[in-house]
């Protein structure tokens, strides 16, 4: 990953922000050690409009592309996060046909290319992950996206001085206003989801003022303007039924193959984490087909029943790979816990992250990138809580006359007695009673924990406008529908 921050002036004078802009991007550092890089835009008029910073992780073209980069004469400057799969075929064919020039041998430049010749169109022809920023000297206008699911981070920050862009909430909270601070600061609507959800859910933040442009989205900005936030992207599920499941399989292989051949694409070592799950292991499966000698990653505990490392070493030695484990106990966790706090900006209460961190801290000394099978389950289905639909099927399907019967019942039923949960959920709608793959507190719970508790704000807040995307499918297919927009881009994406 690379680190980025931009700031953008609203009144022409960006270079006298370029000290403050290079003391923050140190902040992001752990992100790109390989190389530093702050450079101030000027408009025509001698005006300065932006400052770009840039900390790299090279993993293509590592001996140049570095950044900030410009483009078409410098036109254009661009600053990236990410990696684009497919920029390979987008380089050749930007070079057919409009006969574009590069400077350089990497995926950052098919990035500026593309959108001088495209547009934003561009973004509905990259294969990656990215969180990108482009400043158009000729039109003074910002350009920025992320990728499709919320691979790459994006945060930003409007203040009376401009905008300012960055991969963390850390390197913005220099610039935050004096009011937002300390307590003031704290955006108690989205500290009530967290203690809900478990994450704080997009676009917001723990910090009033500070928000994340949201996966699949973009912005454009201008000075004296305020910032455009749009959705570029939205899945799009069409559940059919399938006459030949075989060939469906094949379909599901071939695609699953070429995506891990584009995602070895690197000039650096690829490696590969490797659990006890499906996901994972059908991944290093694949990527050993063009990478015999892949080095795989493992992470376990020492109690019985609770480590993957059995399991994953069963399946490195049936696919013929080397896997690395790693074991931590109880004080390696809690010697790493604040560390794995400040990485994170806002909290996320999964406890997967520690293990995740030695997990990526081992891999780290021998590869610079890895492959993982996060996003499987969303896609195929693998959670468990999927199933609940199926098992409610029975009671949803009487007379709603009898529902709400059966619903007065459960009122009665004492906590704890079996089957006042199954009538509680199997008469509430799935709006009302999905909100993702984990639940912390409850309101009752909430209302004693937090000092300024607000009875109106509610998970459904977050989830509502989602399930009005998805009004057509089936409860199972919007359960699905409801974790990409919350639970992955919020949580597994994060980790």
């Amino acid at each position: 990953m690379c680190g980025l921050l931009a700031f953008f002036s609203a009144r022409g004078d960006a270079v006298a922000h370029r000290g403050a802009i290079a003391d923050a991007l140190e902040l992001l550092h752990h992100r790109g050690p390989d190389d530093t890089g702050v450079e101030v835009v000027y408009a025509e008029s001698g005006e300065s409009d932006a400052v770009f910073g840039h900390k790299r992780l090279s993993i293509i073209d590592v001996a140049s592309s570095q950044e900030p980069l410009p483009y078409a004469d410098g036109r254009y400057l661009l600053t990236f996060n990410g990696e684009i799969y497919n920029y390979l075929e987008l380089r050749e064919e930007l070079a057919r046909k409009f006969g574009a020039q590069f400077a350089t041998q990497g995926d950052a430049e098919v990035i500026a290319a593309g959108y001088h010749y495209w547009g934003p169109e561009v973004l509905n022809r990259l294969r990656g992950m990215f969180a990108f920023v482009i400043w158009d000297r000729q039109e003074r206008r910002a350009f920025g996206a992320r990728d499709y699911y919320g691979i790459k981070p994006l945060h930003y920050l409007e203040t009376a001085d401009g905008l300012y862009l960055a991969s963390e909430k850390k390197a913005l909270l220099p610039f935050a206003p004096a009011a937002l601070a300390g307590d003031a600061g704290v955006d108690t609507a989205n500290l009530s989801h967290y203690l809900t959800l478990q994450y704080v859910p997009e676009p917001g933040t723990l910090h009033q003022g500070i928000s994340r442009i949201g996966s699949g989205e973009c912005l454009t900005w201008r000075p004296g303007g305020r910032i455009e936030v749009r959705r570029w992207y939205r899945p799009v599920f069409r559940p059919a039924p399938v006459d030949d499941p075989e060939r469906l399989y094949e379909r599901i292989r071939e695609v699953l193959r070429e995506s891990v051949r584009l995602h070895m694409r690197a000039d650096v070592p690829v490696g590969a984490f490797l659990s006890s799950g499906i996901d994972s292991t059908a991944v290093v499966a694949l990527a050993r087909s063009f990478n015999p000698n892949i080095l795989t990653f493992t992470v376990g505990y020492d109690v019985p029943g609770y480590s993957e490392i059995e399991v994953a070493q069963d399946s490195a030695r049936h696919l013929e790979v080397t896997t690395i484990p790693t074991k931590i106990g109880p004080q390696d966790m809690m010697d790493a816990l604040p560390k794995i706090v400040w990485h994170l900006d806002d909290p996320v209460a999964d406890p997967a992250l520690v293990p995740l961190y030695f997990l990526a801290k081992k891999a780290a000394e021998n590869v610079t990138v890895v492959l993982s099978g996060e996003g499987a389950d969303e896609f195929f289905g693998g959670y468990t809580i999927y199933r609940e639909p199926l098992s409610l099927n029975a009671v949803q399907r009487l007379p709603s006359p009898l529902q709400r019967g059966l619903r007065l019942l459960s009122k009665v039923i004492p906590q704890g007695v079996k089957g006042k949960s199954f009538l509680e959920r199997s008469t509430t709608p799935i709006e009302q009673r999905y909100y993702g793959n984990a639940r912390m507190f409850t309101e009752k719970e909430k209302r004693t924990l937090l000092r300024r508790y607000d009875p109106s704000v509610r998970y459904t807040d977050v989830t509502a406008p989602i399930y009005a995307e998805c009004t057509e499918l089936d409860n199972v297919t919007k359960m699905q529908y409801v974790d990409l927009y919350t639970w992955l881009r919020g949580d597994i994406l994060v980790k």
